[in-house]
């Protein structure tokens, strides 16, 4: 969606480039007193014309008042302020924690007083979604695996608020197969069939790394 708008702006002329650059804490946030705001302001200078887009921006409010992160966001409201003709912020997170972000400081407040609400993906797009990423790698459901997959789904979704909806399913994907791979690994003979397979065991075992 962000792309989307930094090429609308773009076409709209108020944006002189329309291009995107992505970032997030680890972005903005250096190690070091004042390395910080050096850190924030090239990737400011690098989005000027465009959408500079902060994922997970509550990261630079929660770790407490002695946190590099209020440098970044001291740092990324006055170049706001100093570039308002062509530059767009876009912040983004879960919408409870976003709420505290943006609560957090006067500036933020005045800022960002639009807001864009995003609702979570059903059991059954999220089971579309896992379909896709086998599809796309190579991979299928065994028989029997895709009633294993719908309860993992609805279990995270509503146990484990880091599971994070699409990221949480291509996660849960990644787990499955390298946990495939490990138990084939130890085979003499590798089928076809178990080569393709994602089988309710493997995404079983795919949940408990989720969770760690």
């Amino acid at each position: 969606i962000a792309g989307l708008m930094s090429r609308i702006y773009h076409s709209l002329g108020i944006l002189s480039k329309g291009h995107l650059v992505e970032v997030d804490r680890s972005g903005l946030v250096a190690g070091y007193v004042g390395q910080t705001a050096l850190k924030t302001a090239e990737v400011v200078k690098s989005a000027l014309g465009g959408v500079l887009f902060v994922d997970e921006a509550y990261a630079l409010t929660t770790r407490g008042p002695q946190d590099y992160g209020q440098e970044a966001v001291e740092t990324l409201l006055k170049a706001m302020e100093d570039n308002r003709d062509d530059l767009v912020v876009i912040v983004a997170g879960y919408v409870d924690l976003m709420n505290d972000f943006v609560h957090s400081n006067p500036g933020l407040e005045s800022r960002f007083n639009r807001f864009m609400y995003f609702p979570d993906y059903t059991v059954d797009e999220m089971v579309g979604i896992f379909h896709l990423r086998c599809d796309n790698a190579g991979y299928r459901l065994a028989v029997g695996a895709e009633e294993t997959l719908r309860r993992i789904i609805r279990e995270e979704s509503e146990d484990n608020i880091g599971f994070g909806n699409a990221r949480g399913v291509r996660n849960l994907f990644e787990q499955a197969v390298s946990r495939q791979a490990n138990r084939l690994a130890m085979q003499d003979t590798v089928t076809r069939d178990e080569l393709m397979d994602i089988t309710a065991g493997g995404l079983e075992d795919a949940q408990a790394d989720v969770r760690e």
